[in-house]
This record gives structure tokens, sequence and C-alpha cells, in this order.
């Protein structure tokens, strides 16, 4: 009888061979706090989400890098205090080659081998617009593919990039999208993870034509639950998600009652994980917007399995 083959533990994998081995992946992303109450309130959510061994967890760049400083340094924390996996993201915007590479370093001085490496966003968000059109800083980077490149030449890091399922505000098509996501994984990315939307049909599109062009890393959905009208209702304007008309009545026919508004957002990601997730998706990355409880409800809900 030949003897089984011998897995990895989880820690001595990486990302992408984690999101590659057919287990259902799942990861939380949180943004950087601005207030010492806002880290405190992150850190609960962190440690309560810790219990449930995510594949990862990543800590965002505000608009424009605006908050590269300080997502560094949470992203540090959580690398030399928790048992977590961070993803640590990098963006083009505002920085020098000086500047990405000197980010880099700090990364992996804090043990970070994991890196999400993007354009980066204009100041206002991925739907607002360059005055004079995109320019990468001076001695900067000028796409995504580009910085894949330099993270990639810098050390043995896993090395994922964004996709959106609805397209990029910037992109005239899906298929262009495709093309860029295809070109960023011939220049060293191992896996991808999306923006959030709301229609699993979207994101099934983009990975149909991502395979068409032999663009087979696992592509991530990512997932937003509801759990607050307002914030949501503007972050799908500044993202440019398309916010569904049907849950919008949905929601806002409760929106005084914040129990009921959580519910109704439960409910409607946990419909959309399911139908990610039996179509094939490799797993799901969650936007927390630095709360868990709505995300361990979902969690629960999907009986995701846990990772060794």
């Amino acid at each position: 009888m030949e003897a089984a083959e011998s897995v990895l533990p989880k820690r001595h994998r990486t990302v992408g061979e984690l999101l590659a081995d057919g287990t259902p992946s799942y990861s939380f992303e949180f943004f950087p706090p601005k207030t010492d109450g806002g880290e405190r309130v992150l850190w609960q959510a962190l440690r309560e989400l810790e219990a449930l061994q995510p594949t990862f967890v990543s800590v965002t760049y505000g608009a424009g890098g605006s908050t590269r400083d300080r997502t560094i340094r949470m992203t540090e924390r959580i690398a030399t205090e928790t048992t977590l996996t961070p993803l640590g993201h990098l963006t083009c915007v505002a920085a020098t080659r000086a500047e990405v590479r000197r980010v880099i370093g700090q990364y992996a001085d804090a043990g970070v081998r994991a890196i999400l490496a993007l354009r980066g966003d204009p100041p206002g968000g991925v739907g607002a617009r360059w005055e004079a059109g995109w320019e990468a800083a001076p001695d900067g980077l000028a796409h995504a593919e580009d910085l894949v490149r330099l993270v990639r030449s810098l050390g043995k890091f896993s090395v994922g990039v964004a996709a959106f399922p609805e397209g990029h505000p910037e992109s005239p098509d899906l298929a262009t999208d495709a093309r860029f996501l295809a070109r960023k994984v011939a220049a060293g990315a191992e896996f991808a993870v999306t923006q959030f939307f709301f229609d699993a049909d979207d994101y099934f599109r983009l990975r149909d034509a991502a395979w068409s062009l032999g663009c087979r890393v696992p592509l991530v959905p990512g997932v937003m639950p509801v759990t607050n009208v307002r914030q949501i209702t503007r972050m799908a304007e500044l993202s440019g998600a398309a916010f569904p008309a049907e849950l919008a009545e949905r929601l806002c026919a409760v929106e005084d009652d914040p129990v009921a508004v959580r519910e109704i957002g439960v409910e409607v990601a946990t419909d959309l994980c399911e139908r990610l997730l039996t179509g094939g998706a490799p797993g799901l990355h969650f936007y927390t917007l630095n709360r868990s409880t709505a995300t361990r409800e979902i969690y629960q809900r999907l009986r995701l399995p846990a990772r060794v």
C-alpha cells in the first residue's frame, strides 16, 4: 500500500498554495482605523475572527496611498502579535521605486511573506477620476504588473492582485479587464482577490473570461455583508459596484432597525457565498468594515471547514 502524500501544515505553505489546494479558503479584510477607539474595535474583531483560523487577513491602503504608514504598522502587528497570516497591501500610487522597496523590506522584516500588489486608487476611491489621467510618481511604477515583478524580484513572496467582476471604472469592457488580469498573472501573481460585488454571475463571467485566456490562478471573490445602509451605499459609489435596487428597497424599509439590517445583510451575503462556492469559487474574502459579528454569522451558516 502506498503511503499517503504528506501535506504541509498551513504555517509552512504560501497563501498561493493554500488557495490552490482545493479546500475552500476564507479570509478577512480590514481598514486602518483613524482613532484609538477605532483601533480597539479593530483588534477586538481581529481576535474574534482569529479563532476561525482564516487563510489570511489584510489591512487596506487608503485611496491615493493615504494610510500607508498606518497600514504597514497594523500589518506588522498582526504578523508579530497574532497567529494570523497577514497579506500586506502595497500600491504604486504616490510612491517611488525606493519607497516601494522600503515597504517590501518592512513587511519582510516583520515576517510578512504574502503581498497584494495594486496600482492603487486616486484620492476619493476607485470610482474617482484622475484630473489629468493616471501618471506614475517620479521614478515610480506605472502598473500593477510592474509592481508584481518588483516584489517577486526581491524575495520569496506569494503575490496576489486585484480583479473587478463588474469591470474596473477605467476599463472599457470585461474582456479588457480579463486581459489585464492575465498580464498580472504572467508577471508572477499566484492569485487574485476581487472587488466586492452582489451578483454571482458577474464573478463567473470574469472567471470564465480569464480562463479563456489561460489564466487559471485562484480568483477569490470579495463579499461585503451589508450592516450599515449609508456606509455600504457610499462604498458602492466609490468602488463602482452596482447596488441592487431590490436589496436597496429591502434595506431602506428597515433602515432604522440595525438588527433587521444586519439580518438581511447576512441572509443576502450567505446566499451569494453559497452560490459562489457551488459554482467553484476557491474561497471567500470578506470585507468586514472592522466588525466581526456579521462575518461570523455567515461563517457559521456556511459551515466552512477549518484549515490545519
